[in-house]
């Protein structure tokens, strides 16, 4: 067996046998199969796609690939989440703490920005000390302690699916529901976890832009799952403007601890409590939808999901002071304004395109080997549906040492990405389905 057959196979069409997906994946991971064959084949995935049986055999392959993680004497039902990514979607850094205080064991584990979308990994980092990299045993220590931990791929956990997650950020690949489902699930399903809920971004900063396609992505991955006797719920929400207000690292951390704090935007909280409601559901800590909502807005509303924070980033060598002054998060050395170019109601805001001026901002990573910048990103000031007047801010710009483009050049980004009309624009809702 070779593995430019193998890709050679694929880019014709044809069905891959379980021998032959598992042959390219174990060669990759030792490196007899290099970079540029897996780019190929990727892009041979990217235009053919996979059958229901090739997505679940390449999950499966990629999480024989390394250590599956057995957390059966820790107690409680384990419970992750996974976003499919979207523009300041910082919602797992509210949303395991809130969890954990409710009783969830949670073992999440994140990546880093992908494309114009931001990184779980890239935000936690922003808090200085916090180690993403914990070795499987602290990872436990953490998780028994706290109840949540929160860190990237080990060398042991699904290492197929670390190297590959790389490559298809840098190949153009990235937005392939077998290659998207066949990487969430080899390293949840790593994880030890006993379910899962999944946040299935639709829209235009979405990976997703359709929602026919996101409930394709959901029931694939929701498949995968249960196929490995895993319980799997999934929510489709929109992802047509930015999450919240903040978009950028250090930036994004400190809207999170707002939402802990019982404050920050209406959007945001709305999607976090729906995933810590389904959450609480597949923990078995609630019964039903509204109690799960009410045990989740307690533990916001009395302060025990901000402890539980201050507890995680402190039990993960991360400085707890900041979260009681977010003030002292990394900060930009300069901020600019980006002036309404016209009166009016916002009709709409491009997320993907804003999503790219944070990265041009500094936010996030053209190449594998590139460097964030914490503190570079933007906070938009007004959001579909809000009035402006020509002049007004439509966003601030936290301008990092490392951007890649102008502030000038970015403002221009941003304005583009805003249409701005005379009439109230329809209000969509942000949860667009439940699937499960």
């Amino acid at each position: 067996m070779r593995a430019v057959e193998i890709i050679q196979a694929k880019r014709d069409g044809r069905a891959l046998s379980a021998a032959e997906i598992r042959f390219l994946v174990e060669g990759y991971t030792r490196g007899d199969v290099p970079d540029y064959q897996m780019a190929a084949f990727c892009m041979a995935v990217f235009f053919r796609g996979m059958g229901e049986a090739e997505t679940a055999e390449l999950a499966g392959a990629m999480l024989r690939s390394g250590t599956v993680l057995d957390l059966s004497d820790i107690p409680g039902v384990k419970v992750d989440k996974h976003s499919t990514g979207g523009v300041g979607d910082k919602v797992s850094l509210a949303l395991a703490p809130i969890a954990a205080a409710c009783g969830v064991v949670v073992p999440m584990v994140s990546g880093r920005g992908l494309g114009h979308t931001g990184g779980t990994l890239d935000k936690l980092e922003a808090i200085p000390g916090f180690r993403v990299d914990l070795p499987v045993e602290r990872f436990r220590e953490v998780l028994a302690a706290t109840g949540a931990c929160l860190v990237g791929q080990t060398a042991e956990l699904a290492p197929a699916d670390r190297k590959l997650y790389a490559l298809r950020d840098v190949t153009a690949t990235v937005e392939s529901i077998p290659l998207i489902a066949g990487s969430i699930m080899s390293k949840k399903l790593a994880e030890g976890i006993d379910a899962l809920v999944l946040d299935v971004k639709v829209g235009s900063g979405a990976f997703m832009k359709r929602a026919e396609d996101a409930r394709r992505l959901a029931l694939a991955l929701a498949g995968i799952g249960r196929s490995m006797g895993k319980r799997v719920t999934a929510l489709l929400t929109a992802m047509d403007e930015p999450l919240g207000f903040a978009v950028g690292n250090a930036l994004e951390v400190a809207e999170a601890v707002a939402l802990l704090r019982d404050e920050g935007p209406r959007d945001l909280r709305e999607v976090t409590f729906a995933l810590a409601a389904e959450m609480l559901l597949l923990g078995g800590v609630a019964a039903d939808a509204a109690g799960a909502l009410a045990r989740v807005r307690a533990a916001v509303g009395d302060g025990r999901a901000f402890l539980k924070l201050c507890e995680l980033v402190e039990a993960q060598g991360g400085d707890p002071d900041v979260l009681a002054d977010p003030r002292l998060l990394p900060r930009a050395a300069h901020t600019r304004e980006v002036p309404a170019p016209a009166s009016g109601l916002v009709q709409a805001v491009d997320a993907e395109a804003i999503g790219r001026a944070a990265m041009a901002l500094g936010a996030g990573r053209a190449r594998v080997e590139d460097r964030v910048d914490p503190a570079a990103g933007l906070v938009v000031r007004k959001k579909v549906g809000d009035p402006v007047e020509r002049g007004e801010p439509l966003a601030v710009l936290h301008c990092g040492e490392r951007g890649s483009e102008s502030p000038e050049e970015v403002a221009g980004r941003v304005s583009r990405a805003y249409q701005i009309g005379a009439q109230p624009p329809p209000r969509e809702p942000l949860i667009l389905e439940r699937i499960g």
